[in-house]
């Protein structure tokens, strides 16, 4: 004790002020390195460590349960453990490379898609329009590397190389749909030379397809070229203001194909019928999709609020409704935007034009940001069309987050809330979007500790600096 004295009775005033000042500095890089990694990966760097390398040296475990997937409440509990927590999925209303997504790069000189989505569409090609015959007819064979190649126009130039030996190559002719066309029209003449010439490799593989195993794999694939083509081409008719057409497109290959449920045909379905304002052809559509065995979506929980919102919008007023309760109509359409909120609490913003629209990317996240997107984008103009469901929407979103207590924890009517949708979120939209995040994450305890440290070793110094005699003498006491 008597040298620790000496020892503190021989400092300088030098000594406190650059003490002070180191310890600042190094606290101040630590708290910068923790925002950083916080801001990056979502987690406190030291937090992650110490649970991750020096809980299980003594003895502890992490008890956090990992968040299952997005199913509605009544679904059973072996659909929800093989269902992947975040899975991707390919947008049902995604836009023509050639004639939308590239036509905006050119206006504004960014990129609208990454390179991890189309990658993931490169995937998607390869398995839904190769198999194992390719190798027997030449033209496929070329169109196999086409799909795998990632400049634009080495694609385009192995399409029009498999047309040379094959004129009735049905895949060429849907490449160069999608991204030579640079209007909807030349894409649905691409198209329909596609169909034609898919209709009849389609017919030719139903006559020999229980031949051998081949052959069957010949069959899904010509299949799926078929199906791909006639969904764009009524894609095409939507957009080109054919819209009644397009219904009728949708339906007859819904029923032709109805086991190929899972590419959510009746998305693209609900869209046309909105515009249509058939109402009441959208609603039977909701109650053949909107079942508890079948994987919702925005769409789906999105339009079903609509239409409930639509009985109510017009004379909806909060003043009145606070004064003389809510009817029964008005509870059945809040609840069913709270439904629609806590499955994607990110679409209210975009409908409330409270945060700027992109083009959607040509892969969603449901309960993502993307799929918030995607939904907007083709549907801002239903809601706005229907008188005041916008500003019932905007009277009611919010209270959806005060009915669940913690929305990672716990679903109200839904399965809780992934914890993975930021980062899938980041890699499928561009970079010049700002990424809607839900819930926002609360700093970790390590940031502000660090951000305190650091202020109050840097107050230390100035007070040394400003007042040396005093804080020594403080410091020695």
């Amino acid at each position: 004790l008597l040298t620790v004295t000496m020892f503190l009775s021989t400092l300088t005033p030098k000594f406190y002020f650059a003490l002070t000042v180191t310890s600042s500095f190094i606290s101040g890089l630590i708290f910068v390195f923790e925002w950083w990694h916080f801001r990056k990966y979502g987690t406190s760097f030291i937090e992650q460590v110490s649970v991750s390398h020096l809980r299980p040296l003594i003895g502890g475990a992490d008890s956090s349960p990992p968040a299952p997937a997005a199913f509605s409440a009544g679904e059973s509990e072996s659909s929800r453990q093989n269902m992947p927590e975040c899975k991707v999925w390919r947008n049902p209303l995604n836009l023509f490379r050639g004639a939308e997504y590239s036509r905006y790069m050119w206006v504004t000189g960014k990129e609208p898609l990454t390179y991890y989505d189309m990658n993931l569409s490169a995937q998607d090609h390869q398995t839904f329009f190769t198999c194992d015959t390719d190798a027997l007819r030449p033209s496929d064979t070329v169109m196999q590397k086409a799909w795998r190649e990632r400049n634009p126009q080495a694609r385009i130039k192995a399409a029009y190389q498999a047309l040379e030996l094959n004129n009735d190559c049905a895949t060429a002719y849907v490449l160069l749909a999608e991204e030579e066309a640079t209007t909807i029209v030349d894409a649905e003449k691409y198209f329909k030379q596609a169909l034609k010439a898919g209709e009849m490799i389609y017919r030719k593989s139903q006559n020999c397809h229980s031949q051998s195993p081949q052959h069957e794999a010949q069959l899904r694939r010509d299949t799926n070229v078929l199906v791909y083509v006639k969904r764009r081409l009524a894609m095409c008719a939507r957009k080109l203001g054919r819209i009644r057409e397009a219904v009728k497109m949708m339906r007859d290959l819904m029923k032709e194909f109805p086991l190929l449920s899972m590419l959510n045909i009746h998305e693209n379905l609900l869209e046309a019928l909105l515009e249509l304002q058939a109402y009441a052809d959208v609603q039977a559509v909701l109650a053949k999709y909107d079942d508890i065995s079948l994987p919702k979506s925005a769409a789906i929980c999105y339009t079903a609020a609509l239409l409930k919102a639509r009985a109510v919008s017009e004379r909806f007023s909060p003043e009145t409704a606070s004064r003389r309760g809510l009817s029964t109509a008005e509870i059945n359409a809040v609840e069913a935007i709270h439904r629609a909120v806590e499955f994607n609490p990110h679409v209210p913003k975009y409908l409330l034009e409270m945060k700027s629209l992109v083009l959607p990317p040509e892969h969603i996240l449901k309960r993502g940001d993307s799929e918030a997107v995607a939904y907007a984008f083709f549907h801002l103009q239903h809601w706005k069309r229907i008188e005041g469901a916008l500003n019932l929407l905007h009277c009611t979103w919010e209270g959806t987050f005060r009915m669940i207590p913690y929305p990672l924890e716990k679903g109200h009517l839904f399965y809780p809330y992934p914890s993975c949708t930021e980062t899938a979120d980041r890699e499928l939209l561009p970079t010049f979007h700002e990424v809607s995040v839900y819930p926002q994450k609360e700093l970790p305890f390590f940031i502000h500790f660090t951000a305190g440290l650091c202020s109050f070793s840097a107050m230390l110094a100035l007070l040394t600096h400003q007042f040396p005699e005093l804080m020594v003498i403080f410091a020695k006491a």
